[in-house]
């Protein structure tokens, strides 16, 4: 039996969450789904946005579901990120039927570093006037990510990584990241080629040429903001799913926010956080069982009758869930 600790969040991230433990009940998977709280509501209740008890329950699963934060969300997820030293986000960006995606035939994954770069909370004060931020990249953590996205590449039959970096200014901390991109390269040059841009170009070469990309591997900001990007790619972020990986845990979200402006209306799409348990299923080793689910959502959109309304269908979140329940 597995034990996956599911965090529903504010807003929407109740509602999908509930959706897809809808549909992950039904599968021949036998899961012991355990609650925590987080986020604007919790914080409102306890004090405090992410209590030291979901810590703990995240921390003893064999996996993590999360729904949404709202206002929280940073204090929340990247908390949660550093508590369970999850270094490695995985961003994938693949086209889906009736999906408004941009791009047909999109299928490449972003691995983005978690744990360190801009992200780490450490900003202050300056003057009146400004304020400084620090950035913090160390071989140790570059090591890690890099060298994931490579084993990532051999084990998904990709051919190439693209490392991103701005080292033509950030000339000693992205020069870092890039050095230590090319070392691991060489490396695995036999197997996987290699090639690495600076995050301006990368940003470019995403609208111009986004089918040339297979696995990018890059610091946290790049990475948060070049996902988003991707995401607009394929159809919006209510199709995107993630996973954050640790050598010790795993937690899966869908990449959109608690989406207060239609919380509570039963119409948020629930697809990005049943990708989030595709992924989860993955990382579980189940294979059958994500081939299975991941099938039936493809066989959903490929019919396009059971759409939620962001999608240009008029169906609510459970219709979905229930639709996809039935297909598997």
């Amino acid at each position: 039996m597995y034990e996956i600790a599911v965090i529903p969040g504010d807003g929407i991230g109740k509602e999908v969450m509930e959706a897809t433990i809808n549909v992950l009940e039904s599968l021949d998977v036998d899961f012991n789904f355990t609650y925590g709280e987080a986020g604007d509501e919790c914080l409102e209740k306890n004090g405090v946005a992410l209590p030291n008890e979901t810590i703990q329950l995240a921390k003893n699963a064999d996996a993590c579901l999360f729904g949404a934060a709202g206002e929280t969300a940073a204090d929340v997820i990247v908390r949660l990120r550093q508590e369970l030293n999850l270094f490695a986000n995985l961003r994938p960006v693949k086209s889906y039927p009736n999906t408004n995606a941009l791009f047909e035939n999109l299928d490449f994954m972003i691995v983005r570093e978690n744990t360190e770069g801009m992200y780490i909370a450490k900003e202050e004060e300056y003057t009146a006037e400004g304020a400084i931020a620090r950035r913090i990249i160390t071989r140790k953590a570059s090591e890690r990510i890099i060298e994931y996205a490579f084993q990532y590449a051999k084990d998904n039959n990709k051919s190439k990584v693209t490392g991103v970096h701005k080292a033509n200014v950030l000339k000693i901390s992205d020069g870092l990241f890039r050095d230590i991109f090319n070392e691991i390269a060489d490396k695995y040059k036999d197997e996987i080629d290699s090639e690495d841009f600076y995050v301006d170009a990368t940003a470019m070469y995403l609208i111009t040429r986004p089918e040339s990309f297979e696995v990018i591997v890059t610091t946290n900001l790049f990475g948060d903001i070049l996902s988003d990007e991707g995401a607009g790619l394929v159809g919006g972020l209510g199709m995107i799913p993630s996973g954050n990986i640790g050598e010790n845990g795993a937690l899966f979200e869908p990449v959109h926010g608690s989406a207060p402006d239609i919380a509570g209306q039963g119409i948020a799409n629930p697809l990005a956080m049943m990708l989030s348990a595709v992924m989860m299923l993955n990382y579980l080793g189940e294979s059958e069982a994500e081939e299975k689910l991941n099938n039936a959502i493809l066989e959903l959109l490929n019919e396009g009758k059971c759409l939620t309304p962001d999608l240009g269908g008029s169906s609510t979140t459970m219709e979905v869930s229930e639709a996809i329940k039935s297909k598997l």
